[in-house]
């Protein structure tokens, strides 16, 4: 036998390399096609060549590429991964705050063609953009006489301080001075819009003088904000917007979580519809809080005054897309949407689902126990309201595992164990939290 000089594994190797099926080929699966039509032929192909470097690097035998590709294909087109909330956080800003209810779901879809939004199919003629979301909004507000919506919280205040204020004095508690998240602070948002701040009283107590002190010619309106993201207890006074209405100027309340009626479990937040009766001239609050909607800046009050903020130029850079119209109008007039259900479960029922969680996940083995949580609101809502609810306790190391995973799953730490809260985990999606608990202990 002629030794060649080559060794076996190399020739072994070259072999393998010989058998990995060519990328046309493995784009012929009828599995693959699909995908192509579904999630377009960059995304697959992607999946296809990670597959043929594993049979490369001998992760997978080269008769496993198309199966390998198959497991590779990415759930949807884009970079956004849907995930199961069990924080404990039933508004988590980094989770996108409110999930939207099925009946906004479907509306999204049945908008995502061509819509009527800017036309009136009777006449044939222009319409008012978004007119039945803002009818809804109104149905939902009595004490509103017009409404208008921009994209966010932020955007809606940055409105009227640019429409009503601008080269003007806006008159600002020096305790309402709020950072709103992620290093953004109300005073120089509001400033950025050529208005000027009077800031009067104290940081924790401001009178109805003070303010009646400070409002002059140079006065465009006096706001009120609700310090939503933190509390200031003991020796404290606050005006409330009825106390500060009547005294020629406009009064704007900032209420941030965007509930429109009083919550029986909520006493201490604002709602829209409170605000406007007890005499504020406009409200402004975010769609995707407490009311369960999408990102959205919610404006409500007296009509003139919301008048002049759609008409002004910058509304038409503010304004929404008609997909956030259409979640808005049907969480208004749709059913329960999560955010409802998850502030309303019963803590019993809450440890019920958790017990039998527990108890099919650990006759797989698995460490995990039903244990008594506390949830929060979250969202910059309710500070200092806890909700009583259940989690599955786990060792630590699933705290990773579980984000990681097929379908994520986002827990929290606490002494040191991961705990799953289910607060804020619809009934419907406790087979999948099984799920991805079970694959985890598997990785």
């Amino acid at each position: 036998m002629v030794d060649t000089g080559t060794p076996r594994r190399r020739r072994e190797g070259t072999d393998v390399r010989r058998r990995i099926p060519r990328t046309d080929a493995v784009l012929r699966d009828p599995r693959l096609v699909e995908a192509v039509r579904r999630l377009g032929p960059g995304p697959v192909k992607t999946a296809v060549r990670q597959a043929q470097q594993q049979a490369r690097d001998g992760v997978v035998p080269p008769e496993g590429v198309v199966e390998a590709a198959v497991g590779l294909l990415p759930p949807t087109v884009g970079g956004l991964r849907s995930v199961i909330n069990a924080t404990g956080v039933v508004l988590h800003t980094n989770l996108g705050r409110a999930a939207l209810s099925s009946a906004a779901r479907r509306a999204v879809r049945e908008a995502a063609g061509p819509t009527d939004v800017e036309l009136d199919l009777r006449t044939g003629v222009r319409a008012r953009r978004g007119r039945t979301a803002l009818r809804a909004l109104c149905d939902r507000v009595p004490s509103a006489a017009a409404a208008h919506v921009v994209n966010n919280g932020a955007a809606a205040l940055v409105l009227a301080a640019t429409a009503l204020a601008a080269g003007k004095e806006i008159v600002i508690s020096r305790g309402e001075m709020v950072e709103i998240g992620d290093g953004f602070r109300l005073p120089d948002l509001l400033v950025s819009t050529g208005a000027r701040l009077r800031e009067v009283g104290t940081t924790n107590r401001t009178t109805v003088d003070d303010y009646a002190a400070a409002i002059g010619p140079e006065t465009g309106f006096v706001l009120k904000v609700h310090p939503s993201n933190f509390r200031i207890t003991g020796f404290t006074r606050a005006a409330e917007a009825g106390e500060l209405a009547g005294r020629g100027v406009p009064v704007v309340a900032d209420i941030g979580s965007g509930l429109l009626a009083p919550h029986p479990l909520l006493p201490d937040e604002p709602d829209a519809q409170t605000q406007l009766r007890a005499g504020a001239s406009l409200v402004t609050a975010s769609g995707d809080k407490l009311l369960g909607g999408p990102q959205c800046g919610l404006i409500l009050g007296e009509e003139h005054l919301v008048r002049t903020l759609s008409r002004h130029p910058l509304a038409r850079a503010l304004r929404v897309d008609k997909l956030t119209l259409a979640a808005l109008e049907a969480t208004l007039t749709g059913p329960e949407t999560p955010t409802a259900a998850a502030l309303s479960a019963d803590p019993e029922q809450l440890m019920r689902r958790a017990g039998r969680l527990a108890s099919a996940l650990a006759d797989d083995g698995i460490d995990v126990r039903a244990v008594s949580s506390t949830a929060t609101v979250g969202g910059g809502g309710a500070p200092g309201v806890d909700l009583p609810s259940a989690a599955l306790s786990l060792p630590e190391a699933y705290a990773v595992l579980l984000r990681t995973g097929q379908v994520p799953v986002v827990g929290r730490l606490e002494a040191g164990r991961c705990l799953l809260d289910l607060r804020a985990v619809p009934a419907d999606d406790d087979e999948r939290l099984a799920e991805a608990v079970r694959s985890a202990a598997e990785r």
